[in-house]
């Protein structure tokens, strides 16, 4: 410091001072940074360093060191910079991103460049990376990338310029393990999501859609056969480690993470794909090349902990968009019976499979196949109005349905189909137009007629004459004027628990439906939701039935009665219950959808092994 007031009095005059000031700052910085690299040195020291100077310049160091330290444990053996090991360092650097994924500090001083690195290193150095704690590694750094690339357009921007999308789509292809693979699966569907950096990951499409193809498709196979169904002992640390985030838990706990990731992994390579399929249309033909996955595609739903993601349906949706998905959908019964199912439920996703069936029968060249599949069941939601966003949606389904028989080439439907749509025709165009031409005094003759025989069906209910009172209902139903919504959807409703009474299930879903699709909003009439729920449970759609039954509750739950109506809020004090058969269907039900990843696998397994069986029927057809 003397040396340096010496040159100031030497030196005279302002630009002499100048020179000096800045030497004088010069060797501060390099003070301060010999300081702080003899201290730790860790992620964590330096990140809480409150000059962001150097705090900045130490990252940046931090990070171009890391993907070359030599061993679990760094340089000499005392982790990197003698602090963490680099497992210890890359799991700081993921709480980091989950903690700030929209921090742009750590990424710009090299973090994402870092993970790319790393992930790198550990497909060409197996050595390496099964060195001590470097396992953790590859899992670690693909996560840092998806969670900083979920929201940020130029983080993604550093992750393709930084080599990423290559290792990813390595992992996503099952270079290591499926938990790899799910952080994988992840980081590319967010790369794939944005203008900018599309072009770097459609670069790979040839290789890339067969992968998440083949990952969405195997990844509930492969998560039971490789961790599920092995003895907890033999079950990698590692993993059993990432999935219950170092708590104790029991092999069960580790067995629901499990289903839960797998059906993650399922879900963001559905997400990568759609990502890919909706920006590139000849994408589509290789996404249906593989008929299993088509057929399971609809069943692919996420599972009640990734509920908001539209997973099967919305791929499917986007391949309705092009002439091969269109071919390849309508050519699969599986694909469109899940479509049906979908499209009379409550799921939030019902929209989704009514859009899809729309723009199936708006092509003349899988009109056939799809009416002759799914009308039937179509015809159920043709008083819908509105649905969410989409309005008029049965008039849309009606004009579907009801096409011009020389668009469609003329070809037969199934006899179930051909009555569907002939009743369809009957009520909406020949009926509207008759009541259309009748007088005021005869429609309300014909109401009260309707109200008599609904009183009348009642009666022979309450008195066990179930077939009688299902007929005094359709002949209700057949009097009462059109405009009358209401006053039909109870009689569809009254029908339905009349179809339960004699164990009909298929007919009891169609009027409840019937019934929810003319509710105001629809699905908000909580009889026919809990008769419906009651009507999936017997034909063992244990989803559907959940959340028709959890649909119920809610409205249950939040109902409004007596003086409490008018204050449109539940009187002070109260505690409504549920009844006890919903509260027990609930129970029995989450179970079942709990463990139906793996239900579903053991379907697919006994499919598999009686079309293979020569004495099963499909394999002769075959």
């Amino acid at each position: 410091m003397k040396l340096n007031t010496r040159s100031m009095q030497q030196s005279g005059g302002s630009k002499g001072k100048g020179k000096v000031m800045a030497k004088i700052v010069e060797e501060e910085e390099e003070e301060e940074a010999e300081s702080l690299s003899s201290g730790c040195g860790c992620f964590l020291c330096v990140v809480k360093e409150p000059d962001a100077r150097l705090r900045r310049a130490s990252l940046g160091a931090f990070f171009r060191e890391l993907p070359y330290c030599e061993d679990d444990a760094g340089r000499g053996g005392g982790g990197v910079d003698g602090g963490q090991s680099c497992a210890e360092a890359v799991g700081a650097v993921w709480r980091a991103a989950m903690a700030a994924p929209d921090d742009p500090e750590l990424p710009s001083l090299g973090a994402i460049r870092c993970m790319s690195l790393l992930l790198a290193r550990a497909l060409a150095d197996e050595e390496w990376r099964l060195r001590g704690h470097n396992v953790y590694v590859p899992y670690y750094a693909a996560h840092v990338i998806g969670s900083y690339t979920i929201r940020s357009s130029a983080h993604a921007e550093l992750a393709a310029s930084a080599g990423a999308v290559q290792p990813l789509l390595s992992f996503l292809g099952g270079a290591m393990t499926w938990v790899e693979q799910r952080a994988a699966a992840r980081a590319l569907g967010h790369l794939a999501s944005y203008d900018a950096t599309f072009p770097a990951v459609a670069r790979y499409a040839a290789e890339a859609v067969p992968l998440a193809v083949r990952a969405a498709f195997t990844c509930v196979g492969d998560v039971y056969e490789n961790f599920v169904a092995l003895a907890p002992g033999k079950r990698p640390k590692y993993q059993r480690e990432l999935l219950t985030s170092g708590l104790v838990g029991g092999a069960d706990d580790e067995d629901r993470k499990a289903e839960e990731w797998a059906s993650q992994l399922q879900c963001w390579s559905l997400y990568f794909l759609s990502c890919l399929a909706s920006r590139d249309l000849s994408s589509h033909a290789t996404i249906c090349q593989d008929p299993g996955f088509m057929r399971e595609l609809c069943q692919m739903w996420g599972g009640l902990a990734n509920g908001d993601s539209p997973a099967g349906v919305g791929l499917l949706r986007i391949l309705c968009r092009s002439a091969a998905g269109r071919g390849a959908i309508a050519a699969c019964g599986d694909a469109l019976s899940g479509l049906c199912d979908l499209a009379r439920s409550s799921d939030d996703w019902q929209y989704m499979a009514i859009d899809c069936l729309l723009l199936l029968l708006d092509d003349r060249d899988t009109w056939h196949a799809v009416a002759d599949a799914t009308a039937a069941h179509l015809v159920d939601l043709a008083e819908l109005r509105h649905l969410g966003p989409r309005r008029r949606l049965g008039y849309a389904i009606t004009a579907a349905l009801l096409r011009d028989h020389d668009l469609v080439h003329g070809r037969e439907l199934g006899m179930e189909a051909k009555e569907a749509i002939a009743n369809l025709r009957d009520v909406k165009v020949e009926r509207k137009e008759r009541e259309e031409a009748m007088s005021r005094d005869e429609l309300l003759k014909r109401r009260i007629l309707a109200k008599e025989k609904k009183r009348q069906g009642n009666d022979m209910f309450w008195h066990g004459e179930v077939d009688r009172a299902i007929d005094l209902y359709t002949e209700a139903l057949e009097l009462c004027p059109l405009s009358r919504r209401r006053e039909r959807l109870v009689l569809h409703s009254n029908r339905a628990q009349c179809r339960l009474a004699r164990r009909e299930a298929d007919a009891a879903v169609s009027d409840a439906t019937r019934a929810l699709s003319l509710a105001r909003p629809a699905n908000a009439h909580a009889r026919s939701l809990w008769r419906r729920a009651q009507a999936y449970d017997m034909k063992g759609m244990a989803r559907e039935s959940l959340l028709d039954c959890l649909a119920f509750a809610g409205a249950w739950l939040n109902r409004k009665d007596g003086a409490a109506a008018a204050a449109a809020v539940p009187p002070r004090g109260a505690n409504p219950k549920l009844p006890y058969c919903v509260a027990r269907m609930i129970s029995k039900g989450l179970p079942i959808i709990a463990g139906e990843t793996w239900r579903r696998l053991a379907r697919r397994k006994k499919t598999m092994s009686q079309m293979l069986s020569h004495d099963h029927p499909r394999s002769i057809v075959s």
